[in-house]
């Protein structure tokens, strides 16, 4: 029989022997595919010093607060000098990096151990971010396209403080949508990234946020947020109407959301955005209250007058330390999930329902655990589900040899690609960097050396 679900949601019943038997088959495919070396998922990154830092915390924090403090340092010499200090700090730092500090005795030393920094963080910012304009990124893009690949723009740049900030935010979108639509026109058919069961699918993708499209985001009053943002945003669905594109609201830190529900919901469901354009939102699991969350979209969903069903990108969550820290400053109950096998076990859960909610919505299941992404793909199959309504979305720079072996395997794979200069980035590059290194994530424990069937071992 089936197992229904408070949101009205009908989900099949599968057996669960048989669904892990499938999760493992699936999973080995992905860990040992012609993309993917899981045994070296940080190469790229200076391995060494990325692992070295994931054992030792002090040393951890030193390096990304170098990191965060590069764009604003005046020069090589001044650089270096951050370098010893912040390493000086650390009880017993690893003998490549107290061979550096001894060179930070001198200025000749400081200026050539703060080139050798500048180039390292440059290095960094180069795999995770795909270039510093929309114009920069077109090749890389198109690249990626061509080897059967998709991808979503991310402009950095998360928080606006005036109007003008927001305006040349919105700015930035429309010249980005154009980019991408020019960029991509040229590209050859790849019916994998173009169409589903439902219809076809756009090529130019964008992911906007809407605490920079608005400096009114305010936990306390989301309305007068979203009434802020909703007339910017509304000039992006119109310019992505008109080019045949995709826009995706992004979901960051809790103190936003109800802003960005309200503006999705509102604009989505106005009669002048009912037929278009392509549209979605996010669903972090790593937040306690998600499967209310996700009862929500989908009632909405249920409602919708929209022709298009909005597409529900299902992802663990970026801001978890963010919201610890603010949780215990006020010392409210912390609303994200402290223990990794508990946020595991929902996270497949919500992809359980998000898959039994279609047609009603579309899917995409963004994760770098093999374990995640093999489970969606398993359960789709057992449920009767065609891949080609399944999407799996990377991050780019940690997804990248995972996402060429979903593509070799015929799946729909998009990687999450941003854009902007190192000073925007900073953030977004510690948290890839805090992510990479967590002593918690796949994969970290795939660069440990943790058996394959371990790592595919339900939570």
């Amino acid at each position: 029989m089936p197992s229904s679900d408070p949101s009205g949601v009908t989900a099949p019943k599968i057996d669960q022997r048989l669904l892990e038997a499938e999760i493992l088959e699936v999973g080995r495919r992905l860990a040992t595919g012609s993309g993917s070396d899981l045994q070296h998922p940080i190469r790229a990154l200076n391995e060494r010093a990325m692992q070295l830092a994931s054992r030792d915390q002090e040393l951890r924090a030193a390096l990304f607060r170098l990191v965060d403090v590069t764009p604003a340092t005046r020069s090589l010499d001044d650089l270096g000098r951050h370098l010893a200090g912040l390493v000086g700090e650390v009880g017993s730092p690893p003998p490549p990096l107290e061979a550096a500090l001894r060179t930070a005795h001198t200025k000749a030393g400081r200026i050539a151990l703060g080139a050798a920094v500048a180039a390292a963080v440059r290095h960094m910012s180069r795999r995770f971010i795909v270039g510093a304009s929309a114009a920069d990124a077109r090749r890389e893009i198109l690249s990626m396209w061509e080897a059967g690949i998709a991808s979503t723009v991310d402009l950095l740049g998360e928080v606006t403080v005036t109007a003008s900030e927001a305006d040349a935010y919105r700015d930035r979108c429309l010249e980005t949508l154009d980019q991408l639509e020019a960029g991509l026109r040229a590209g050859p058919e790849r019916p994998v990234l173009e169409r589903d069961s439902l219809g076809a699918l756009p090529r130019a993708n964008l992911s906007v946020k809407i605490t920079a499209l608005t400096p009114l985001i305010r936990a306390e009053a989301p309305e007068r947020g979203a009434a802020d943002a909703a007339g910017r945003l509304r000039t992006l669905l119109d310019r992505a109407r008109a080019l045949g594109a995709h826009l995706h609201l992004d979901m960051e830190s809790l103190d936003a959301r109800e802003t960005t529900m309200e503006v999705v919901f509102d604009l989505l469901d106005s009669p002048e955005f009912r037929d278009g354009p392509s549209a979605g939102l996010v669903l972090q699991a790593y937040l306690r209250d998600s499967p209310g969350q996700l009862d929500r979209i989908l009632e909405w969903a249920a409602s919708s007058p929209r022709t298009s069903p909005v597409i529900v990108r299902l992802v663990k969550g970026a801001y978890w330390d963010h919201e610890v820290a603010e949780a215990r400053q006020h010392g409210w109950d912390v609303p994200v999930f402290t223990d990794k096998a508990e946020c595991d076990r929902n996270f497949e859960a919500l992809t359980r329902r998000l898959l039994a909610a279609r047609p009603g919505v579309r899917v995409a299941i963004g994760s770098h655990n093999v374990r995640s992404l093999a489970h969606a793909i398993a359960l789709n199959r057992l449920a009767g589900g065609d891949d080609s309504d399944l999407e799996l979305q990377v991050l780019r720079g940690l997804g990248d040899d995972l996402a060429l072996t979903l593509a070799a395997e015929g799946l729909r794979v998009r990687v999450y690609c941003p854009v902007g200069d190192l000073v925007a980035g900073m953030a977004y590059l510690v948290r890839r960097l805090l992510e990479n290194t967590s002593n918690e994530s796949f994969l970290w424990a795939a660069a440990e050396g943790a058996p394959l069937e371990e790592l595919l071992a339900a939570p």
